[in-house]
């Protein structure tokens, strides 16, 4: 199994196949709306809004497994991600990021990387870049700010240029 052979859906249920992202830089999160570290969704949207045209795919996979931050619908965080944070990157429908249920996108993920708690996830905005070949780059604390990530995102940003 690789990167590319998984995917996700929206939030009101389209596929997302991650081998569409081919030949791009991935930045991966695990969101919630009502989570104290809510307010990296803007960081996020600026690196996406910044980025995009170099080849940057920013996808929020939002979670309700950490103190119940994300109660919402798909439809209402989705709404209350465009309105409220200014989120336009693409959001995919709520998943689970531990246990049984486990997406697979985070499985995947979590299988390539270790943390101070082992594989899991300890809380909302952990975040995961994966370079254009599809292999997994970087995992960073849900406490790094989306800006610390830049100098990854520009280094795996000049590797692109050069395979291109």
């Amino acid at each position: 199994m690789n990167f590319y052979d998984l995917e996700a859906l929206t939030p009101s249920g389209k596929p997302i196949k991650m081998s569409d992202y081919k030949g791009k830089v991935v930045l991966i999160v695990n969101t919630a709306t009502q989570c104290g570290l809510t307010p990296q969704f803007e960081g996020l949207e600026k690196l996406h809004q910044q980025y995009k045209g170099q080849g940057l795919v920013v996808l929020g996979f939002p979670c309700n497994q950490f103190g119940g931050q994300e109660p919402l619908s798909n439809d209402e965080m989705e709404s209350t991600c465009q309105v409220n944070h200014g989120v336009s990157f693409q959001l995919t429908e709520k998943v689970d990021v531990n246990g049984p249920g486990t997406h697979p996108v985070f499985k995947y993920l979590k299988s390539k990387f270790w943390s101070i708690l082992g594989r899991s996830i300890k809380w909302n905005f952990t975040k995961f870049l994966v370079g254009p070949d599809g292999k997994p780059y970087q995992r960073y604390a849900p406490t790094t700010k989306p800006e610390k990530l830049e100098k990854d995102i520009l280094k795996l940003l000049k590797t692109t240029k050069a395979t291109a």
